[in-house]
């Protein structure tokens, strides 16, 4: 199993990025507490287009003390500027990588199997859902509490709460 990584704050806030959010996009960023997260998704875009919106998002994720994550490779999140990197299961390769070069490392949790995942990968961070309802997954039924609870300790990483 690979090595817990050291204890790391994250943010209790965060907000996950796609093409549905469209040009409300930066208001809800500006909207964010000071020392937010952010999850850039946007993976249907065109790798400049997609640059240009990381660095966009970016500056204003400096300017108001955010923590900026890019969903794809450590590679990438290193290059543009991120802060860490938030890896999908089929990308689980590249903790370590990410680790070594000093990036957060998030990953998604749906179920035991992705919870022991990220706890073998080191993650820093588990986003746990869905915990209630919710309209970006409606045909997800919904954790409940002690679901979430159970996912959160298996995981062994930061977890936080997404969905509802």
């Amino acid at each position: 199993p690979a090595r817990q990584p050291q204890p790391l704050r994250l943010p209790a806030v965060w907000l996950f990025t796609d093409a549905r959010l469209g040009d409300a996009l930066f208001a809800a960023a500006r909207a964010l507490p000071p020392g937010s997260g952010i999850v850039i998704r946007h993976d249907d875009l065109p790798r400049g287009a997609r640059w240009r919106l990381v660095r966009r998002l970016a500056r204003l994720a400096r300017a108001r003390g955010h923590m900026l994550l890019v969903a794809g490779s450590p590679a990438e999140a290193r290059r543009w500027g991120a802060d860490g990197v938030h890896l999908r299961q089929r990308a689980i390769r590249g903790a370590a990588q990410a680790r070594r070069t000093g990036l957060v490392v998030t990953m998604p949790v749906h179920d035991a199997h992705e919870a022991r995942a990220a706890r073998r990968a080191g993650a820093h961070g588990a986003f746990v859902s869905p915990l209630h309802p919710t309209r970006s997954h409606p045909e997800t039924p919904a954790l409940g509490r002690r679901a979430w609870l159970a996912l959160a300790r298996l995981g062994g990483a930061a977890p936080v709460a997404l969905g509802g």
